[in-house]
């Protein structure tokens, strides 16, 4: 199976260890290592070297693949990287996976360290966050989007074993850390300690034999696959919202799977502004209108033609809001709850010259009383005439601006003037 060369070493140590036949089921060898496993736990006093060499054992054993490498070529062929077990496993991680955690807090350091020893527990991943820009009408009436990313995953061919039998032996470069510590002497009685990737076996802590590897992820344990995302977008979802999809970032050895996170991000809209759950419209008013009445058809996001409208009489003020009841956005988790619809109305006035004074006299007196009291003839005679100019306001503030500034510089040279003379007659 794994060549003629192979020499064949012990293969009967592990049942041994767990006191057990080797024919023994699958069934028995559980039993077995639980009950020996909780006598020998090191946080209930037990013997943490035999602890260990349980953990070792059941690890091997359980497994058909490297049960079958065991019994036929012993304990050296899973060293050498033909069947796993080497010694790389934390017996503590064993124990939990097999009664589902509770042990294990005072005892991490038993095994050579601590550190390296507990350095085998599964971190967590990285989340995978993605923008996804929605339109106004997508948050208003709901949607589903569709979306390929890649990921990586575990070799479907070695389940994320890198290796055709499932089998790995520990890095002897870093012992199995995955890290290496270099050191070197900066100036005299001064040594600096660096710690970087192994090289060897490129972080993992662990060697694939060259012959072993699996041929489709060439030992890396993972490969790439696209995979197609349902993103609902739910009716109100707000702007910064997260989707958020558990489980299917990168799949990567001793790690908890991270999670995909999709971060809405609503583009601007031409005609609405959105506010919470309310909706923003602007509509302009010729005068008539604003005087007058008026009515219009306002397309909504979802398609409804709303007529608005105002009776004859009905005066709109410049800068005005009306609201529409139920015609905003719908409430995040309770569609059916909507908020309002504001509508802020420009009223636009005639040019100057529009009105004849004819036309005037006849508006005038359809139009309220002019405000205040009417000034009589001699008290006109009495008074100064004026002009008054159109202007652009933002600009005359710009002007002014710039006016003041020149000023300012002006003033700076003009205080630096008699220190210069100063010195040059100091200098004659």
């Amino acid at each position: 199976m794994f060549g003629r060369g192979t020499r064949r070493s012990d293969n009967s140590k592990y049942y041994e260890v767990l006191g057990v036949p080797k024919n023994s089921s699958q069934d028995e060898l559980k039993k077995a290592y639980r009950k020996a496993a909780i006598k020998n736990h090191p946080d209930k006093g037990g013997d943490p070297e035999k602890f260990k060499e349980l953990g070792q054992a059941y690890e091997v054993l359980s497994d058909p693949e490297k049960r079958e490498v065991y019994d036929q070529y012993g304990e050296d062929a899973l060293k050498e990287g033909m069947g796993g077990g080497g010694g790389g496993h934390n017996p503590f991680d064993i124990f939990e996976s097999f009664f589902g955690g509770g042990f294990g807090g005072a005892f991490g350091g038993a095994f050579g360290g601590g550190s390296s020893f507990r350095g085998s527990r599964k971190k967590q991943g990285a989340d995978v966050v993605h923008t996804l820009r929605v339109s106004l009408e997508d948050l208003y009436n709901g949607t589903t989007k569709k979306l390929s990313l890649s990921r990586n995953i575990f070799c479907p061919k070695c389940k994320g074993k890198g290796s055709k039998s499932g089998a790995s032996g520990r890095c002897y470069g870093c012992q199995g850390t995955g890290m290496r510590v270099t050191t070197r002497q900066i100036a005299p009685g001064m040594i600096q300690q660096m710690q970087h990737v192994c090289s060897e076996c490129r972080g993992s802590g662990e060697l694939i034999n060259e012959r072993d590897r699996c041929p489709q992820c060439k030992g890396n344990k993972i490969t790439q696959e696209k995979k197609v995302l349902e993103v609902n977008v739910e009716k109100g979802m707000l702007h910064g919202q997260k989707i958020v999809f558990n489980g299917e970032a990168d799949e990567a050895p001793d790690t908890i799977t991270g999670n995909v996170i999709f971060v809405l991000q609503q583009k601007s809209h031409l005609k609405f502004r959105r506010k919470s759950d309310d909706l923003y419209v602007e509509h302009n008013l010729s005068l008539t209108e604003a005087l007058c009445g008026f009515q219009f058809v306002l397309t909504h996001l979802d398609g409804r033609q709303l007529q608005i409208k105002a009776n004859p009489g009905e005066v709109i003020k410049p800068d005005q809001y009306k609201a529409i009841n139920d015609e905003g956005m719908p409430h995040y988790g309770r569609p059916f709850i909507k908020g309002r619809l504001y509508i802020h109305f420009n009223v636009e006035f005639p040019e100057s010259g529009f009105l004849s004074p004819e036309k005037c006299h006849t508006l005038e007196a359809i139009l309220p009383p002019r405000l205040g009291k009417r000034s009589s003839d001699m008290e006109l005679d009495k008074c100064e005439e004026t002009t008054m100019h159109d202007i652009n306001m933002e600009e005359e503030m710009r002007r002014k601006e710039q006016r003041r500034r020149q000023e300012a510089y002006d003033t700076d040279d003009d205080d630096d003037e008699p220190n210069l003379r100063r010195v040059n007659c100091n200098q004659q």
